[in-house]
């Protein structure tokens, strides 16, 4: 019993981090540093000891969060798209992205639904965030959606849901972190984002078709060819963001980072100079929220390394493993787990703590299976995008409420359409690795 305790006091501190809703990166790292300085106890060191650091394993906790911080390159990619997200959002670049769809497909039976989902697949070859798509363009989108006479339950949920493409497309900000945390190539991992990405956009537009012809949505007016023509050439800067990056990715210009980085400061060029939106006062708010976001997500990462650390020494993959192992030895089966733990993960825990503790447990037993490291990767994005729409606690649902002051309950009753839709792409992308695995082998990515 007292050999497990640093591990008991350790998941009982993770679990107290969400009852008493503790900030979740100090919440990680109290966890660790309780879990030290029992393993110290037990050990018969002096607290004095252990705090000055002359015993005891307890200066790993500041150790290992620094090391993930400064030393891992790959993780300066995450501000620079949040950087982005926040440019082109300030910077109304949204906008242009919004009427350009709305011109392709507003047209159809339930248009602006479609629109709602088309914008998403756009925005989110731009940032890589969900958040930066339902705070950005949802409300844009709700209030479009509620003037022509949609439900707003329905609106939010739709773009609840069409918001979760944006970490599956590349690029990905949860794609970088995955590929920190266990090795694999991010530019493979963003070409096999791409499939998913596309067929979670045409599922959720038939659903789209089926509930707009069951309740009589509307369709928006078709513009004017001339005019429309016009808008497009005004947007074509805004437009150009997602082409420039994946192809400066993918021709080998540019690495993934490096391509955060000119989609920082090419959003921000159009936002100053080709739009003249983006003031001195909202470059000021773009600066500030990024750093607030960089600093969460720094913070999260660097205390994920000291956790990672503690699995390790506790061999929790390895009594993982074995344990599966004694139940089956069926990869789908294994498959079919994962997917169940991160689900219901998902609907009560944040997605970045779920990707930065799951992962290092999960990521070696799936080793054990001969598990392809980018397929598993794109089923436990896919499964955390899940989460951002999951009652009680996805994330989309409280933005999109929040944004458009419509009740949460009545987003709640709208959503589970959705999320049928997406477990039945979440099935697809489990069971037929070839809808991830394709375009990175026809790339020779991998």
């Amino acid at each position: 019993m007292m050999e497990n305790l640093p591990l008991i006091v350790f998941l009982t501190c993770f679990v107290l981090i969400f009852l008493l809703r503790m900030p979740i990166p100090t919440g990680m790292i109290a966890a660790c540093a309780m879990y030290f300085l029992t393993d110290g106890l037990t050990r018969g060191y002096s607290f004095l000891g252990m705090m000055t650091g002359q015993e005891g394993q307890l200066h790993l906790v500041a150790q290992k969060t620094i090391e993930a911080i400064f030393t891992n390159t790959t993780i300066i990619a995450v501000p620079l798209f949040i950087f982005a997200a926040n440019v082109m959002n300030a910077g109304k670049i949204t906008e242009y992205v919004f009427g350009v769809c709305k011109g392709l497909v507003g047209r159809f039976p339930g248009g602006l639904a479609h629109v709602n989902v088309l914008a998403s697949l756009v925005f989110s070859g731009m940032t890589g965030s969900a958040v930066a798509d339902a705070s950005g363009l949802g409300k844009m989108e709700i209030d479009a959606m509620r003037a022509e006479g949609y439900d707003d339950g329905f609106s939010c949920a739709i773009t609840a849901a069409s918001a979760t493409i944006g970490p599956i497309f590349p690029p990905s900000i949860p794609a970088v972190i995955y590929a920190m945390l266990t090795g694999a190539s991010v530019g493979a991992l963003f070409m096999a984002g791409m499939m998913p990405g596309v067929i979670l956009a045409v599922a959720l537009c038939v659903y789209v078709a089926f509930i707009s012809k069951k309740r009589r949505y509307p369709r928006s007016a078709p513009p004017k060819l001339g005019a429309y023509l016009r808008y497009c050439l005004k947007a074509i800067w805004a437009m150009l963001t997602p082409v420039i990056l994946l192809v400066g990715i993918y021709t080998g210009v540019m690495t993934p980072t490096e391509a955060g980085a000119i989609a920082g400061a090419y959003s921000l060029v159009i936002a100053i100079f080709a739009y003249r939106i983006l003031k001195w006062d909202g470059f000021k708010q773009v600066i500030l929220d990024t750093v607030k976001g960089t600093g969460s997500v720094s913070i999260m990462v660097g205390a994920a390394s000291a956790i990672s650390f503690i699995f390790a020494k506790e061999q929790i993959g390895v009594r993982l493993g074995n344990w599966i192992l004694s139940v089956t030895d069926s990869k789908y089966v294994f498959l079919i787990v994962v997917n169940l733990i991160i689900l219901a993960l998902g609907m009560f825990v944040d997605t970045s703590v779920i990707q930065l503790v799951m992962i290092p447990i999960l990521w070696p037993v799936a080793q054990v299976f001969d598990i392809n490291i980018i397929h598993f990767g794109l089923i436990i994005i896919f499964n955390m995008m899940l989460g951002l729409s999951t009652p009680p606690f996805g994330m989309c649902l409280f933005i999109t409420s929040g944004i458009s002051g419509t009740p949460l309950k009545d987003v709640i009753k709208e959503i589970w359409g959705p999320i049928i839709v997406m477990l039945i792409v979440l099935l697809i992308i489990t069971f037929i690795p070839e809808s991830v695995l394709f375009l990175p082998r026809m790339f020779h990515m991998m």
